[in-house]
């Protein structure tokens, strides 16, 4: 199974309060699972790692313990970078996320992270904003 998910985290005042908000799509594109979550007070960054933690896991729930493909992509340039090695995780919070997101992907065949510009992840974008609204931030 092929699944494709785009993730989103921001922070209000940075760190603030934070969420998250994931698209799953199937391999012909088509939303299967949009979801939010409020992470509390968090950086840009430990969020957008937060929405990959949600988008993982959910994949997973969704493939049913079979093996299969994600193609995540996210826009976030630092955490992309990061997720392919490119550049190294210094925060100590961060590495603690790098790690969990790390092990998630061991239940997968593949996987890749891709960096796409802010335009390309509006609905990610907009399931966070609306879960800080949602929360009174």
């Amino acid at each position: 199974m092929k699944l494709i998910t785009f993730t989103d985290g921001g922070s209000r005042n940075n760190p603030g309060p934070a969420a998250c908000g994931i698209v799953i799509q199937d391999e012909n594109e088509k939303n299967i699972f949009t979801g939010s979550k409020f992470l509390g007070i968090a950086t840009n960054n430990q969020a957008e790692y937060g929405a990959l933690v949600m988008a993982l896991e959910k994949a997973k729930e969704l493939v049913g313990g079979k093996s299969g493909e994600l193609k995540c992509y996210l826009d976030s340039e630092l955490v992309v970078k990061q997720l392919n090695r490119e550049y190294k995780v210094k925060d100590e919070k961060m590495k603690g996320l790098f790690a969990e997101v790390t092990k998630l992907c061991l239940d997968f065949d593949k996987v890749e992270f891709i960096h796409i510009r802010r335009e390309k992840n509006k609905l990610a974008d907009k399931l966070v904003n609306e879960e800080l609204d949602r929360q009174g931030f």
